[in-house]
């Protein structure tokens, strides 16, 4: 089965589609040989110097910050095309997808705060980000405060014309390699009342000390806790107005959730493609496995559930330009994007056998990978809750 984004019939623009063509020639050639010759997998991952050469050989080609808005260098693309975009690159199978736009560390975790960023913000922080001279990561999960992001216990203390930092953050994606984060601190004065604020760090900062070197289920290295010691930072580093970080970090959580389901289903098609394939190569029997019904059914049932987990996908995204989706549409997207794939990498393992349990096998990634998803960017748990509420919403009645 080809890729829905590699076939004849393309659901974007003809400038996404034109996009889409030159970031898969750009990652069969170019980011290939990268990969070649630095041995990069999709467990080892790459060294910031690699990234680094990543990031400027896609800026290069016109592909790094593409996303952004117009004003930030961006092309302007709608979700629809953002999408089919995103979806078309992890469809590839490569294990820097994630940075052929920066998704780990770039211009998308740039994006939304340009509206809130001062002109010195900008400067130092956005633009280098958008140009791909500097990597930040989003600093928000704490001990007590996962799923309750508002429950953050690092705190933020005014002192004259700076602000002092102190806490910990724990599973920051992008941390290991980052030039600034953005954090999310409590600025309440009141233990018993929640204010959160948004502020940009920079990693060489004094007090600012990351601890990395744990890996993910799925082996990859990309994380990292984020220690702040009587962390200084001048006053002019918060974003926005004190008391909205929160409000700040979350206000795009409507398109952040969707924009996360187009990597989870160009894995899936990946663990499709990839079984398709070994049932039409492995024999047993005396034929190839593909021509029992068994292995069949599992492949019928992994492209359909593939096929209706897309729809939802698209459709959220155009119900999202055309400015009508809810925060329920998005969370039926990524609980149903995300649960669909893995199950998608489930049958895929089963239907690879023994070649799909032993590590290193790429199905066997992509099954720890997908698990990861039901748990990233929201859990399963908490989209349903999310979904509950606007279904009972008093709007909804």
């Amino acid at each position: 089965m080809a890729s829905p984004s590699r076939s004849d019939f393309f659901e974007g623009s003809t400038e996404a589609r034109e996009f889409v063509d030159r970031a898969l020639s750009f990652i069969g050639g170019e980011l290939q040989a990268v990969i070649e010759a630095h041995g990069i997998t999709y467990e080892s991952g790459a060294p910031r110097p690699v990234l680094d050469e990543v990031w400027a050989r896609s800026r290069a080609a016109g592909l790094y910050g593409v996303t952004l808005p117009r004003e930030l260098g961006g092309a302007g693309f709608s979700v629809v095309d953002h999408v089919l975009i995103k979806e078309a690159i992890y469809t590839t199978g490569s294990p820097l997808a994630a940075h052929v736009m920066g998704e780990l560390s770039g211009p998308p975790r740039v994006g939304a705060l340009a509206r809130s960023a001062t002109p010195d913000q900008m400067e130092r922080f956005i633009l280098p980000v958008a140009r791909g001279e500097k990597a930040i990561c989003f600093a928000i999960t704490e001990a007590e405060a996962g799923s309750d992001a508002g429950a953050v216990q690092t705190r933020a203390v005014r002192d004259a014309d700076e602000f002092v930092l102190n806490g910990t953050k724990r599973f920051i994606s992008g941390a290991p390699f980052c030039d600034m984060a953005v954090v999310i601190a409590s600025t309440s004065q009141d233990p018993d009342r929640r204010e959160t604020s948004a502020f940009f760090v920079e990693r060489m900062r004094p007090g600012f000390r990351i601890e990395a070197g744990y890996k993910t289920m799925a082996g990859q290295s990309g994380t990292g806790n984020i220690i702040l010691e009587d962390c200084r930072i001048p006053a002019t580093n918060l974003i926005g107005d004190q008391g909205k970080g929160l409000a700040l970090a979350l206000g795009r959580i409507t398109v952040n959730r969707l924009l996360h389901c187009p990597a989870m289903l160009g894995h899936a098609q990946v663990a499709l493609d990839d079984s398709i394939a070994h049932a039409t190569r492995r024999r047993q029997f005396g034929q190839a496995i593909g021509g029992f019904q068994a292995i069949q059914h599992q492949l019928a049932d992994m492209a359909t559930e593939l096929a209706a987990a897309r729809a939802l996908m698209l459709s959220t995204a155009q119900r999202i330009d055309k400015g009508i989706a809810t925060r329920a549409d998005a969370s039926m997207a990524k609980l149903f994007c995300s649960e669909s794939a893995f199950r998608i990498a489930d049958r895929a393992v089963q239907v690879h056998g023994g070649e799909g349990i032993v590590q290193g096998s790429r199905v066997e990634f992509l099954f720890r990978l997908l698990r990861m998803y039901r748990v990233l960017t929201g859990t399963s748990e908490i989209q349903r809750n999310t979904i509950a509420q606007e279904l009972l919403s008093p709007a909804s009645a």
